[in-house]
């Protein structure tokens, strides 16, 4: 068991994929053989622990790096490996204890492989000498606060958020104006709209589909259709779209993380556009330890449903890739979000309910209901960035 860190154990360092130089790796070692006892550090490449209470968010089994993912135990454990403690929710106490619960909201990139495994001192040194080491010294420990935190921010600010990222903890309101489609539009007219849930067929046959469709159409703004939701493979989510796009009814494309890659996101979502698909539901997805044997990965999501919107996001506003590679013409999105209405911690969901909205979430869907339910004043404030955590929580509770 690690010194700082509460959970269980400390989960085995990444390695880099490629030979560092001599003096690299004699870094990346000491760094480990400090870090990995004190705070469970597994070497990712962009250090956060000043920003997670000192606690090393990779040792979440799911590899979440912007908080819980809602699968916590009655005893606050997590339900992938129940013998720890869920490590977003340590976090979240540790923080509260600090007064440091607003830095959880800032988001954070996905892992660059081509860091993860090796050391950060020297960039953490790199960003001191591009600062000025005398002024570096100098306000940090000066009693000005403001110029501390700008001082500390132009170090490691620079190394948690690289330029292909550029996260924050800032409200971004959609870049348009317009609704992109007809469920977007009845919500932002404050009417009361009732969306559903259907679930895919285990087989190529759509006709039970079909009948599903046609049986809710006439009650319905729009139609969900789960990611093979209990880590169990069903008919495509893209595909049941297509399909109800042919009964005339507006469908709701749902993506889970867990079979998700950035690479693949970013591929899906251009292409269902070309479709006629606009609403998108990110979820981080059941792990596939609820899933039936034999089980897939279950160590380490590539992107999180916090990474996701914000992706989706900028792809959509700004009009580009990841990479940074500009598009023609960007995807028309209306970006949904998921919270579990019962959580076991009421502040701790809000937290990254807020983080979501944050990231660029325009409407929320409580996970244990089969209807939608648009409430008026909670959707003007999403959509003016008035969201406060207090005012979340009481959302949570309510749904």
């Amino acid at each position: 068991m690690s010194v700082f860190t509460p959970s269980r154990r400390w989960q085995p360092a990444f390695y880099p994929f490629k030979k560092e130089r001599f003096g690299r790796r004699f870094l990346a070692k000491t760094e480990l053989f400090l870090k990995g006892p004190l705070f469970g550090c597994r070497m990712y490449g962009n250090c956060l622990l000043q920003e997670t209470a000192f606690i090393c968010p990779m040792e979440c089994p799911k590899g979440m790096r912007n908080g819980h993912c809602g699968g916590i135990t009655p005893s606050k454990n997590c339900y992938i490996d129940e013998s720890r403690k869920c490590i977003w929710y340590c976090i979240y106490k540790w923080s509260e204890k600090m007064g440091r619960e607003e830095m959880l909201l800032e988001v954070l990139p996905p892992l660059d492989w081509e860091k993860v495994g090796t050391e950060t001192w020297s960039d953490v040194v790199r960003q001191i000498r591009k600062a000025g080491t005398t002024k570096f010294i100098k306000d940090i420990f000066s009693k000005d606060k403001l110029k501390k935190s700008k001082t500390w921010d132009s170090v490691f600010k620079t190394i948690r958020q690289p330029d292909w990222w550029q996260g924050d903890s800032d409200h971004h309101a959609p870049g348009y104006q317009r609704s992109v489609s007809e469920f977007e539009k009845r919500l932002r007219s404050g009417e009361f709209v009732i969306a559903t849930e259907v679930t895919p067929p285990l087989s190529a046959n759509t006709e039970k589909l079909s009948k599903d469709i046609e049986s809710v159409k006439p009650y319905v703004t729009a139609i969900n259709y789960t990611d093979s939701s209990y880590a169990r493979p069903r008919m495509s989510s893209i595909v049941c779209n297509k399909v109800a796009l042919d009964h005339d009814v507006e469908p709701v494309l749902q993506i889970a993380a867990r079979d998700t890659t950035r690479i693949g996101l970013q591929a899906e979502i251009i292409g269902v556009n070309e479709l006629g698909v606009f609403n998108v539901l990110c979820l981080s997805g059941d792990s596939a330890r609820v899933g039936p044997s034999p089980r897939s990965n279950m160590t380490l999501l590539d992107i999180d449903s916090v990474q996701m919107l914000w992706l989706l996001r900028r792809m959509r506003d700004e009009g580009i890739y990841l990479d940074g590679r500009k598009m023609k013409n960007p995807p028309k999105l209306f970006l949904d979000a998921a919270s579990p209405p019962f959580a076991s911690d009421p502040a701790l969901q809000a937290l990254r309910d807020h983080k979501k909205v944050n990231a660029g979430a325009h409407f929320y869907r409580p996970i244990l209901s089969l209807m939608f339910m648009d409430l008026t004043y909670g959707w003007n404030n999403l959509i003016n960035g008035r969201f406060s955590i207090k005012y979340i929580s009481l959302l949570v509770l309510l749904l």
